[in-house]
């Protein structure tokens, strides 16, 4: 009989179907496939996040007769961006030390739900990311959206006044993001973004983030960039969160030049806007233009040279970024400031 020692094929199993989403940089599904591979350590994780990977476990019984199961985890990586096979043993003790205790319980699933009991694997996301992932699960399970859908659509309809916008529950502008590719939602959402203040904005972005965008949207959200950047001091909270709104757009040349336009503003170095690029939308800088005009700037942030270093640790650990980033800082024709952030950057490695 061959050795389980994944907590995939633990969980398997139980006869529950698994599925997993990460909750570090984006709230996506993660392919079964690719997260045993992870858990293999034969592939780096896709999306880390502070050196860890942050997902969720969502099993349900394949009949669907019960309500789905959901465990959040966070694991260490090593160097390369793999799964601790130390960290990932100690959980699977933990784990089966804890269902041993409850086998006896009276309830059926009992022991999967109260596996996770002072578990230091086990974390809780932040109301916001809740908000989004339950959002994703309701659409994914075919399940009603919350209570607040229907209010927020009538907000972005314009209806109560854009002003009215603190009484619209966060759970349902994250609904209304994760039913975008439905028409009514796409056409309600590409008008408000124009319109709407900023504040609602930003939060509407933070949870478009995690969707696949429409060219319309894409372009409304470009149209509002271009429209902030016309003001005399540009909102580098409302530009970042376009940014980052942006981010899994079906467009690749619109969110281009969403990127290039704010990163080429005099505001384009503020540290919140650089961390939306890097954090949100870092495949765009794949691109070897804007990977450039994106370090230049990153070397004059303004935070410093402690940020500087921390985005470029952050950039060089996602997978398929380091020899992306090291060309471009190899590059002869690099700006003055960067050739000084980069010594400095070294010179603290080295130090250390």
């Amino acid at each position: 009989m061959q050795q389980i020692s994944t907590i995939t094929e633990f969980l398997e199993t139980t006869g529950a179907r698994l599925r997993f989403f990460d909750m570090g940089r984006r709230v996506v599904k993660i392919a079964r496939d690719r997260f045993l591979q992870f858990e293999q350590t034969a592939i780096p994780y896709p999306y880390p996040l502070q050196q860890q990977a942050w997902f969720a476990l969502l099993f349900q019984d394949k009949r669907g007769q019960q309500e789905p199961l959901i465990w959040f985890l966070r694991m260490p990586l090593d160097e390369q961006g793999k799964l601790l096979q130390a960290a990932r043993d100690d959980f699977m003790h933990r784990l089966i030390e804890r269902i041993g205790e409850k086998m006896q319980a009276d309830k059926e699933g009992e022991q999967l739900e109260s596996a996770l009991q002072d578990n230091p694997y086990s974390f809780k996301p932040k109301d916001d990311r809740m908000a989004v992932f339950h959002a994703r699960i309701s659409r994914l399970l075919n399940a009603p959206p919350s209570r607040f859908y229907t209010h927020a659509q009538r907000y972005f309809a314009g209806e109560p006044g854009w002003e009215q916008w603190s009484f619209v529950g966060y759970q349902g502008i994250a609904d209304v993001a994760a039913r975008l590719d439905q028409e009514e939602n796409e056409t309600l959402v590409t008008k408000a973004i124009t319109a709407m203040p900023t504040q609602p904005l930003i939060a509407l972005c933070h949870c478009l983030e995690n969707e696949t965008l429409a060219v319309p949207v894409t372009e409304a959200l470009l149209k509002r960039v271009e429209q902030e950047l016309a003001q005399p001091s540009p909102d580098p909270g409302l530009l970042a969160a376009a940014i980052r709104g942006s981010a899994c757009s079906r467009s690749q040349s619109l969110q281009q030049k969403l990127i290039h336009d704010v990163l080429s503003s005099p505001t384009g170095n503020h540290i919140e806007i650089l961390t939306a690029v890097s954090g949100r939308a870092w495949e765009q800088l794949l691109d070897g233009t804007l990977g450039n005009l994106f370090l230049e700037r990153l070397a004059e942030n303004s935070a410093g040279q402690e940020a500087f270093n921390l985005c470029m640790a952050d950039l060089l650990y996602l997978p398929g970024m380091r020899q992306p980033i090291l060309t471009a800082v190899r590059d002869p024709n690099r700006s003055a400031p960067l050739s000084q952030a980069i010594g400095a950057l070294f010179h603290g490695v080295n130090q250390n």
